[in-house]
């Protein structure tokens, strides 16, 4: 394969074509060096057979942004967790990072970054710190609070320190250095009109608003070296009005090449667009490849592209046709550190995919929390949650095969357990089975079919089409339960609930019951919207009805912008702070805030207002058996994440 073979980026080596895209993981102790945690993660996956891991996010200066320090030396904790590059302090924390990754034959790049500018991270301001950017302007989180504009002084210190940090990473035996042009950050802002309106050498003209850029780059070859490897990551474009346009990111490309960067890494976006950059379920895979055919067709140095590629057949395509040089993949190698070597292998079916529901790694990190993944709970844990032979071998019982119980049963068999799965339906999967139905889901049919095949090959006896009684597991007798029942539709006590147009979305989904129109959608949740939209992109008419006053509260910023474009996009009316009265045979009365009431025509109501526990057989067991463990919906109705972490950390321990 294509991705296997040996790439070159300047004068750096790499042994495949596969990078590790910059995450800025927050695996750092709180003076800015990388932590334990952060040295066992970087490893894990070096030892998953990666060629270049890139760092995310590694500043060079922490007192223009950062509050004033709280202590009279110079290396103050920080209060948003990032990595430091400012300080020879840092240059053994650096190679050790650097020696670790390199006994696996990967090579590591720093990305280097000088601030946030308009999109200042509240946590630095609630604490007292800047808020900086190229032109002064209205905060990105804090719209009421505007960014002062950065002065020629402070800039001029920036590229002094980005020199100096330079000659750190070259000392501690970095290979390269990624300068962070991406997200809208400063760097950003400076090369793009929309966010620099400076007057002076600095803004204007396209010149001189990569003046800054161009300064960097002398920066790094001074401080590390004219030959020194330099990658520069930015969007082609922010897909957001007014700022900047495919034309004028070629361009950009263009000019990078000629003040002496190594390699372009392409992405998309900026934080206003912010589905495009951090790409949610519902984007397709593959979704810079074009923008990276373009910069390819522009220049002559290597192209790097990220943005959904856990496909090993999508992202070998994209090599053989010469659209990029080098694959990038971010979330991934959280979801799979070990996604090189499966594919080297040719074990496809092994790859833990990435879901991009976000609520291990970014909902994680804004909750200052740190990063993980929902399907893989070891991410960020590397060392904690290895797992390990179990000291004596026991007869394991999973009822129930929705992601809890599967990945239960997984985990307790790689440990040597023999176990039993027990599934009533016909299929495992459990509610991903009808999550997993529209195309824009196609991820979670994915998990599915990694947990079965994985299951099938630690030898788990599996059962289906057979319900659990408390008869039948006290014939089994097994040593250790785990009731992963899951949940079922929580139906609300309206009037007229019970009449024949009224269905579940779980049964429209998985196509028990026949849909006519008008649809109303009882419910504003993620369940809710996204059955609508299944439905609306088969050319249904569709109201989503919500008490609340807005839809979809509970679910990632990322995913939320891009499915409600989804749904204006389709079509869908959205009710919000109104309350369903009444179902008839042909209508709804419903109500708003204001109290007034209206009758709309329905064909079909569709009931999506979450769901509950399906805990009877829990109750009765957890009084006849001697080790029981309640895992996932079955416990209490909650996301995906929940029910995978609790089967993962559970049945490590039995």
């Amino acid at each position: 394969m294509k991705l296997f073979e040996p790439g070159r980026i300047g004068k750096l080596s790499l042994k495949n074509r596969l990078v590790m895209a910059p995450m800025a993981v927050g695996f750092n102790d709180p003076d800015g060096r990388i932590s334990q945690k952060g040295m066992e993660y970087h490893v894990a996956r070096a030892k998953g057979g990666i060629g270049l891991i890139i760092t995310g996010s590694d500043y060079v200066n922490r007192d223009i942004e950062q509050p004033p320090k709280a202590t009279p030396h110079a290396h103050h904790f920080l209060v948003d967790n990032r990595m430091m590059a400012d300080d020879d302090v840092y240059l053994g924390c650096y190679n050790e990072l650097a020696e670790s990754l390199h006994d696996y034959g990967t090579k590591i790049a720093v990305q280097l970054t000088t601030g946030l500018g308009r999109v200042v991270f509240p946590g630095i301001l609630e604490r007292g710190g800047s808020a900086v950017a190229p032109s002064a302007q209205p905060c990105f989180f804090y719209p009421d609070v505007t960014a002062r504009e950065l002065t020629v002084t402070e800039i001029e210190r920036l590229v002094k320190d980005y020199e100096s940090s330079s000659r750190l990473m070259k000392a501690a035996g970095i290979d390269a250095i990624e300068i962070h042009g991406h997200m809208g950050y400063t760097i950003d802002q400076f090369t793009t009109a929309l966010w620099n309106k400076r007057s002076d050498r600095y803004g204007g003209n396209l010149d001189n608003r990569l003046r800054f850029v161009m300064e960097l780059i002398g920066a790094v070859k001074s401080g590390a070296g004219t030959d020194f490897p330099i990658i520069y990551r930015y969007g082609l474009t922010h897909y957001f009005k007014g700022a900047r346009e495919i034309d004028e990111g070629l361009e950009i490309a263009y000019r990078l090449e000629t003040a002496g960067v190594d390699a372009i890494n392409i992405d998309a976006g900026c934080y206003d667009s912010y589905d495009w950059c951090i790409p949610p379920t519902t984007r397709p895979s593959g979704l810079w490849i074009d923008l990276a055919e373009m910069v390819k067709q522009t220049i002559n140095i290597p192209v790097i592209v990220a943005g959904k590629l856990g496909n090993p057949e999508l992202a070998e395509s994209v090599l053989q046709q010469a659209k990029a040089d080098f694959i990038a993949l971010g979330r991934p190698l959280l979801a799979d550190p070990e996604w090189p070597v499966k594919v080297k292998e040719g074990r496809f079916e092994d790859i833990r995919p990435c879901i991009g529901d976000h609520e291990g790694c970014l909902v994680r990190m804004y909750a200052r929390k740190n990063v993980s993944c929902t399907v893989n709970p070891a991410t960020g844990m590397e060392r904690e949650f290895e797992l390990k032979p179990a000291e004596k071998k026991k007869s394991v019982l999973v009822i129930g095969g929705g992601p809890g119980g599967m990945e239960a049963a997984r985990v307790a068999a790689l440990r040597g357990h023999k176990v039993t799965l027990l599934e009533k339906s016909a299929a495992l999967g459990g509610n991903l089975i009808p999550a997993g139905v529209p195309d824009f889901k196609r991820e979670y049919r994915s998990l599915v079919e990694y947990f079965a095949t994985q299951i099938k090959k630690l030898g788990v006896t599996v059962i289906v089409n057979k319900e659990a009684t408390p008869e039948i597991v006290r014939e089994m007798n097994p040593e250790v339960i785990f009731i992963a029942t899951g949940g079922i539709p929580a139906v609300p006590d309206i009037p007229g609930v019970d009449r024949s147009n009224v269905v579940t979305a779980t049964d429209v989904l998985l196509g028990r019951r026949e849909v006519g129109e008008p649809v109303m959608v009882i419910g504003g949740g993620l369940i809710g919207c996204e059955v609508a939209l299944y439905l609306a992109q088969k050319g249904k008419q569709l109201t989503i009805i919500e008490v609340q006053d807005s839809v979809m509260g509970d679910i990632p910023w990322m995913n939320r912008m891009h499915l409600m474009q989804l749904l204006n996009d389709a079509g869908v009316d959205i009710l919000t702070d109104t309350e369903v009265l009444d179902i008839m045979d042909d209508g709804i009365t419903i109500t708003n805030k204001s109290n007034r009431k209206d009758t709309m025509e329905v064909g079909t109501v569709i009931i999506a207002t979450g769901m509950r526990p399906n805990n009877g057989l829990a109750e009765e067991l957890e009084v006849q058996s001697p080790e029981v463990h309640i895992i996932g919906d079955c416990a209490e109705p909650r996301k995906v994440i929940k029910a995978i972490w609790e089967g993962f950390r559970t049945a490590r321990l039995i």
